[in-house]
């Protein structure tokens, strides 16, 4: 039987008609929900494949349920592990969509339609905290009722986390997320460990090993040859220390002789003879700790957090003696690996203390919600995801690189820098599924032991 004549299908009037009551009807029996877009950060250059996406933007829209409670196979054992599917229909409408929320993303550069919801896009439930992902929209259903379309179905899946970036500016949306994917937790200090290190003493060491002059014309730094020590002793070993030269872009001179080891033994000053480096003219005076001078430095610790170097101080011999004076070797790490001697001193009796000074590198600032942070040795990137600061720990996901204990930690736009400490990795973190309470429990019912997850169970 044919359309009634007497009524007009589809006019404008009608039209807006249903549409305002199908509005009306999601605003009394509708829930508040948030559309958010995923943005394609990267993708596949070949099959367009989406390698890294972000989500940074939330915008409310009212939605009715149209699941009687959820759908699909619920929590479910695999042979991939306990997997939660939960599904839920939404409904939202077309009018609403196109007012509130297509004007603000279809000026988006990493969004690939605007003028619709689509599958990949995220919802966030707020009834049980919860990220559904769009799975398919249904735009034609009712189909075409008085030759318009007013609503959006949405089928939606529980969220699956692979790491993506979630942003969006609503606390409740992104709390949820902080421990959710693979993270590795850095256990940061604000100031870092001093190093320690002992020392023995000797008789018949060197003492220095003073510039008469300091030579010129080196371009590389020269070799410190030291005659040798007597049968009974123990060989002397320096390094030599240059110095650019006023007016000399690629000449350096001579700034100092340090020990390395001053020996012992020795019962009239050693010859010194400068090797190499392409420069001339430098000569030596050496002198002898007859008695009680600093022999071997042994590093106990290296410490950690050193970004300058500290001072060192030796303790005091007493009497006419001489205090042994010292030089610290930083490594790019931040730790002690060395400690020279400029002058062993001499009248020791017993060995000297050692006191290194603290690291200069202190804890400052906080670190926001996904910046990046850059290890200031390994160049290692990570993003982060929470921040406690009352016990230094920093959850971060790694972008690429491993980090390196005694290496600092910089965000990239809080400017907090600290120096790591430990690492801990840890294992996936699911906020939406209860593999790890179920696994507990049934451990003394169900082996799950299964390493070949295309075997049979």
């Amino acid at each position: 039987m044919a359309l009634n004549p007497y009524f007009t299908q589809g006019t404008r009037g009608e039209q807006g008609l249903v549409q305002d009551l199908i509005n009306e009807q999601l605003r009394m029996y509708g829930v508040d929900v948030h559309y958010i877009p995923r943005k394609y950060v990267t993708q596949n250059t070949v099959i367009r494949e989406v390698i890294q996406s972000k989500f940074d933007d939330a915008y409310p829209i009212e939605a009715y349920v149209k699941s009687d409670s959820y759908e699909g196979a619920g929590i479910m054992l695999s042979k991939f592990g306990v997997q939660q599917q939960d599904d839920v229909t939404l409904i939202i409408s077309r009018e609403r969509w196109e007012t509130y929320i297509q004007p603000l993303i279809q000026n988006e550069e990493d969004i690939k339609l605007s003028s619709r919801p689509k599958g990949g896009d995220l919802i966030y439930f707020p009834l049980d905290d919860r990220l559904y992902e769009i799975k398919f929209v249904e735009y034609a259903d009712p189909f075409y009722q008085l030759q318009d379309l007013y609503t959006y179905e949405l089928r939606c899946e529980v969220f699956r986390y692979e790491d993506e970036v979630i942003d969006t500016g609503v606390d409740d949306i992104d709390d949820s997320m902080e421990d959710a994917g693979y993270a590795e937790t850095l256990k940061l200090i604000g100031i870092g460990q001093t190093a320690t290190a002992t020392a023995t003493f000797t008789n018949g060491g060197l003492q220095f090993i003073n510039l008469t002059n300091q030579g010129q014309g080196y371009t590389s730094t020269p070799t410190v040859a030291i005659s040798s020590a007597p049968s009974s002793g123990i060989q002397a070993t320096a390094v030599a220390i240059t110095t650019s030269r006023i007016g000399f872009a690629t000449a350096s001179s001579l700034d100092r002789v340090i020990f390395t080891n001053p020996g012992a033994g020795y019962t009239v000053p050693p010859s010194v003879i400068l090797v190499g480096g392409g420069g001339a003219g430098a000569a030596t005076t050496v002198g002898i700790a007859t008695t009680g001078g600093v022999g071997i430095v042994t590093i106990t610790s290296g410490g950690v957090g050193y970004t300058t170097v500290p001072n060192i101080t030796f303790s005091s011999p007493g009497g006419s003696g001489v205090t042994a004076v010292g030089e610290v070797i930083v490594s790019a790490a931040g730790t002690i690996n060395a400690i020279r001697i400029s002058n062993a001193g001499f009248g020791y009796t017993v060995p000297p203390t050692i006191t290194i000074g603290d690291p200069s590198l202190t804890g400052t600032g906080d670190f926001i919600y996904n910046e990046i942070v850059t290890g200031g040795t390994s160049g290692t990137q990570a993003r982060v995801k929470k921040w406690i600061s009352s016990t230094g720990e920093l959850r971060v996901s790694i972008a690429n690189g491993t980090f390196t204990s005694g290496e600092t930690i910089t965000g990239q736009d809080s400017g907090a820098v600290y120096t790591l400490s430990t690492v801990d990795t840890d294992d996936l973190i699911d906020p939406y599924a209860d593999n790890d309470n179920i696994e507990s429990e049934a451990d003394g019912i169900l082996d799950f032991t299964q390493r070949n997850p295309f075997g049979e169970v």
